[in-house]
């Protein structure tokens, strides 16, 4: 828990928004995993250094839309390359196309392993869903349906908001705003009044500048303090904390 202070109760507030990849499912693993694969191969092939690191995922990457992080890490290595277009074959040298070599990394890694959600997470959402306090997913994934399939909690959220749609109305990635308030929108909520989760420091950045009532960290590694720095009003280690 967040020091020794009581955690607030999440109940209380109009609704609440979770990030999905690290909050809800360990598919930042996944992800993780996917984008060192794919980026130590084009590293190595470009002779790009210093090499990948796993401090680039959360300095770059983690949270944010696929193209937006490829442009980020390499820009981080002073290299540039066409932007491109989503429809760009995984051998593209134009940032669609990097992002989507990544992406086949990961989908045969979800499909052959599978996932399951944070027993944590999972139960703070039923007992959301038992006060009747709406319930969304605000990731910056366009894997979000399908993770949330596998997962089997498809059915517990009314809202998804996803990198599809968030590419289809052309909102900014986190950590700007848009995708946190656009899901409030869509769920009828004033963000004021409502809670937001997130693992990500653009994410809880994401939250923070949409002015949610409480942003909600989840440390599952990038740090508690860096996570309170950006915005966080209480840290916890696991969703579980909620439900003791």
């Amino acid at each position: 828990m967040d020091g020794a202070r009581a955690l607030p109760d999440l109940a209380s507030y109009d609704a609440v928004l979770f990030d999905l990849d690290g909050v809800l499912t360990p598919t930042a693993e996944v992800h993780m995993h996917a984008w060192k694969t794919m980026f130590d191969e084009l590293f190595a092939a470009w002779e790009i250094t210093p090499a990948y690191g796993d401090r680039d995922y959360f300095d770059h990457l983690d949270g944010k839309k696929r193209y937006d992080g490829v442009a980020s890490l390499l820009g981080s290595r002073g290299v540039e390359v066409p932007w491109g277009d989503p429809s760009d074959d995984v051998s593209a040298d134009t940032v669609c196309g990097i992002g989507n070599r990544k992406n086949v990394v990961f989908e045969r890694v979800l499909r052959e392993e599978g996932i399951a959600p944070y027993p944590g997470s999972l139960a703070l959402v039923d007992r959301l869903i038992a006060a009747d306090v709406p319930v969304a997913v605000v990731s910056s994934s366009k894997n979000a349906e399908e993770v949330l399939r596998v997962a089997g909690i498809r059915d517990r959220f009314g809202v998804v908001m996803d990198g599809v749609i968030a590419e289809r109305d052309g909102l900014a990635s986190k950590p700007a705003p848009d995708v946190f308030v656009e899901a409030a929108r869509m769920l009828g909520v004033a963000p004021a009044r409502s809670a937001a989760v997130e693992d990500a420091l653009s994410g809880v950045q994401s939250a923070a500048a949409g002015e949610f009532a409480l942003v909600v960290g989840v440390d599952r590694g990038v740090g508690a303090d860096l996570l309170r720095a950006a915005g966080a009003d209480v840290v916890v280690s696991d969703l579980e904390e909620f439900v003791r």
